[in-house]
C-alpha cells in the first residue's frame, strides 16, 4: 500500500482582532481571558466559569451549554455555537488573516517548560494509502459525533489536535525555532494559569516550500484530539467540499520538545474499595499502603495501580496472574496487556461488574480524584503514566492502547487560531 505524505498546508487563520478598547492593557490587546483549555479538559461547572469569564471566550463556541444535553432540541446548540462565531465574525471581533500561513506556536508553561511547534492544516489521508498519521488511543463514538455536528454546523476547525514527530535537524523543526528571532509576534500572552503564549505566522512562499519538502517523508503521531481527528475523517467522507480535505492541527517535534506526558487517573463512583479490593485478589497481588504516592507504581511489577478508597486507605494492586491476562487480551501483545489501564478496563471492571460509562476521568492529579471519590462515595484508581517511547511503540505496532490512557502536554489553548472553510 503506497504510503501518504505528511501535509500541513498554509491557510488564513481566523483571529481574534482588536475592536474593544477595554481589552487592552498598558496599551496591548489582552487576548488571555478570551482563550480556553481543549473542549474536552474542563469540566461543566469549569466550562460556565469560561463562558461567563468574558463574552467572547472561545469556550462559548467549543462547549455550547445554552441547551441541556438531555433536551429533545439538544441539536440546536451545535447551531447556537455557529451562529454566534458568525456574529463574532461579522462584527470584526474575529477577523482572517490576509494570507495563507503556518503558525509557529509557543507556549511557556508556568514552571519553565518550553514547547514550539506549527500550526496548520492537516491533510486527512486518502482511500487506499497507508496514512501518514497514527493515532495510539481508541475513541468512542459519542464524542466523535459531538465534535462532528459541531464543526459540521459551523463550517469551522475551532481547536487544534496535537500531532508529536520525530524531526529533529529537519527543515520544519528549524523553521520552528528560528522564527521569532528577528519577528515580532501577532499574540504575546500569560493566561490565569501561568502559562505564556506566542504565535507568529510564516508567510514566504519559499519558507513554506521547505517545510513542506521536509515533512513529505516523515509520519505524525496524535498526542491528544483523537476524537477530532475521527471527526475531521468523518467530515471528509461525509461532505463533498473540499475544505473538509484539511483538519487544524498543532505539529510538535518530539525531539526537539519532549512532551509531558501525564496520567489520567479513575474514579468509580459508588463502587466499594473493600469489596473491589477482595475480587482483585483473586485476580493480582494486593497491598496496603500508607499513602497514594504514584511514586510506588515505578518500582511495582507491571500492570500496576493504586485503589483508593472514600476514607483515603490506599492499596497498591500488582502482580496479575499472567494466565488472567491472556485470556482476558488473547489478541494483544504483552506490552499492551501490561498496560495498567489495560487491566483495570479488561480485567478489573468487569470483574466488578462496573460499567464503563461510568468511569470518570481526571487528568493529572491523584489528589483531586481521591477528592472525587469521598465525594461520591467511591473508589479512585491511580495509574502511571506512560513514557513517549512506549507510545510510539505502541502505534508503530498498529495498536491502540485503552481510551484516555494518556494526558499529553502542554495542550494548545484554544482560540489563538481557528479555520473556516467560508
Amino acid at each position: 500500500m503506497p504510503r501518504q505524505p505528511l501535509v500541513l498546508a498554509p491557510f488564513r487563520g481566523l483571529r481574534y482582532a482588536a475592536p474593544d478598547v477595554e481589552r487592552f492593557i498598558d496599551g496591548v490587546f489582552d487576548i488571555a481571558r478570551l482563550l480556553a483549555p481543549p473542549y474536552d479538559i474542563p469540566d461543566a461547572d469549569e466550562a460556565r466559569e469560561l463562558q461567563r469569564s468574558d463574552p467572547h471566550n472561545a469556550a462559548r463556541v467549543t462547549l455550547p451549554f445554552e441547551l441541556s444535553r438531555q433536551s429533545p432540541e439538544a441539536s440546536a446548540r451545535y447551531q447556537t455555537a455557529a451562529d454566534l462565531l458568525r456574529s463574532w465574525i461579522a462584527d470584526g471581533v474575529l477577523a482572517q488573516d490576509e494570507e495563507p500561513a503556518l503558525y509557529v506556536y509557543e507556549q511557556v508553561t508556568a514552571d519553565g517548560q518550553t514547547q514550539r511547534g506549527l500550526v496548520g492544516a492537516l491533510g486527512l489521508p486518502d482511500e487506499g494509502f497507508d496514512p501518514a498519521v497514527r493515532p495510539h488511543e481508541d475513541v468512542a463514538d459519542p464524542p466523535v459525533r459531538d465534535r462532528f455536528r459541531l464543526m459540521e454546523v459551523a463550517r469551522a476547525n475551532l481547536e487544534p489536535i496535537f500531532l508529536m514527530y520525530r524531526g529533529a535537524d529537519g527543515a520544519a523543526s528549524a523553521v520552528t525555532e528560528n522564527t521569532g528571532d528577528q519577528q515580532r509576534p501577532l499574540v504575546s500572552t500569560r493566561t490565569r494559569d501561568g502559562s505564556e503564549h506566542r504565535l507568529w505566522a510564516v508567510t514566504d512562499p519559499r519558507i513554506q516550500q521547505e517545510i513542506a519538502d521536509d515533512l513529505a517523508g516523515r509520519s505524525a503521531l496524535i498526542a491528544d484530539g483523537h476524537h477530532r481527528y475521527a471527526a475531521y475523517r468523518q467530515l471528509r467522507q461525509e461532505n463533498a467540499d473540499p475544505g473538509w480535505n484539511h483538519g487544524l492541527a498543532l505539529l510538535v517535534d518530539s525531539d526537539a520538545h519532549p512532551p509531558r506526558l501525564g496520567a489520567i487517573h479513575r474514579v468509580l463512583p459508588g463502587l466499594d474499595t473493600a469489596e473491589a479490593l477482595a475480587a482483585a485478589r483473586t485476580v493480582a497481588r494486593v497491598e496496603p499502603v500508607t499513602e497514594a504516592d504514584p511514586a510506588l507504581l515505578e518500582d511495582a511489577q507491571a500492570p500496576a495501580l493504586l485503589l483508593v478508597s472514600a476514607e483515603g486507605e490506599a492499596h497498591l494492586v500488582s502482580g496479575f496472574d499472567e494466565a488472567v491476562l491472556q485470556r482476558a487480551m488473547p489478541d494483544r501483545s504483552p506490552d499492551w496487556r501490561h498496560l495498567a489501564t489495560a487491566a483495570l478496563h479488561e480485567v478489573l471492571l468487569p470483574l466488578w461488574h462496573f460499567p464503563e460509562e461510568h468511569v470518570r476521568m481526571v487528568h493529572d492529579d491523584p489528589a483531586e480524584a481521591e477528592a472525587a471519590a469521598r465525594d461520591e462515595k467511591g473508589t479512585a484508581v491511580i495509574v502511571p503514566p506512560l513514557r513517549v517511547e512506549q507510545v510510539y511503540a505502541v502505534a508503530d505496532r498498529g495498536e491502540l492502547t485503552p481510551r484516555k490512557s494518556t494526558s499529553f502536554g502542554p495542550k494548545p489553548r484554544t482560540g489563538l487560531v481557528m479555520r473556516v472553510l467560508d
